[in-house]
């Protein structure tokens, strides 16, 4: 017997941001793509917190990375979301700080890695650093370590901006698609949103707004950019149900309502 088709894969490539995108607490941003998903494609989270790209790749030459993130069938889509430690100050956190030069490099190296393993067809998205709430970080730093809180920002706006600058021209220089988040969450048409700082739980990681925020985007972007993946919900109920449609991934298993109560064995024969 011919084995069936397996059920597509969506991969989350990333750091903590991405680590905690399943958060049910903080309605994840990862959890909206698999509810978008459900029925259809399997979302694999490989975030890492802490990471930055250097250590992902680290990771990726071992023997338990390359089985952990590339041992996939069926990949049709990575998303590929780092900056967030690499833009660290490099006095205050040289830990984690990578230099901008060597972000892009590294990000073009994770970029060819999901390439040779997945396809030179797989679909790549390529997610800018988030910006920073400057007094977030402040009051968090409060917050953890009390009277050892240094006061100084180990992580700024301006540092963000520009390794959200770097990967811009790593996706332009690369024809990916890029969301551009660091200008997204800042910004609209008219001008600075007022409350874009709502969208960071700490200055940084992002809350339920944020994940809902960072969603919707993704999914926006799905739809305009990769319209053969986008998933449309029913028109009148917007569940992903029996009338919801996406073009190049079918649901695994009949409907409920292709089902006949006297006949069900009809439905499932031949799957």
């Amino acid at each position: 017997m011919t084995s069936a088709p397996r059920r597509p894969k969506i991969i989350l490539f990333g750091d903590s941001i991405t680590q905690v995108s399943f958060s049910a607490s903080d309605c994840g941003w990862g959890a909206c793509l698999a509810d978008r998903y459900q029925r259809r494609a399997d979302i694999l989270n490989r975030g890492f917190s802490g990471y930055n790209s250097g250590w992902f790749l680290k990771f990726a030459a071992t023997n338990e990375g390359k089985t952990d993130l590339f041992e996939h069938e069926g990949v049709r889509l990575v998303t590929i979301f780092f900056g967030a430690n690499d833009a660290s100050d490099p006095s205050l956190n040289e830990r984690q700080h990578v230099s901008l030069e060597t972000y892009q490099s590294n990000i073009k190296d994770i970029v060819s890695l999901t390439r040779s393993n997945f396809g030179q067809a797989v679909n790549i998205i390529l997610i800018s650093t988030p910006p920073v709430c400057h007094d977030g970080r402040l009051r968090f730093q409060k917050e953890r370590y009390k009277e050892n809180a240094t006061g100084k920002l180990e992580r700024t706006l301006e540092l963000s901006g520009k390794y959200a600058e770097g990967a811009k021209e790593v996706a332009n220089e690369l024809g990916l698609p890029f969301l551009d988040l660091w200008t997204k969450m800042q910004f609209t048409s008219s001008g600075e949103r007022e409350n874009w700082r709502d969208f960071l739980s700490d200055g940084l990681h992002f809350s339920a707004s944020g994940n809902k925020f960072m969603g919707e985007s993704l999914i926006e972007m799905i739809d305009q950019l990769l319209p053969d993946l986008s998933v449309k919900p029913c028109p009148e109920s917007g569940g992903i149900n029996s009338s919801s449609v996406c073009q190049s991934i079918q649901r695994k298993g009949p409907w409920h309502d292709e089902i006949d109560h006297t006949q069900p064995n009809k439905v499932f024969q031949g799957l």
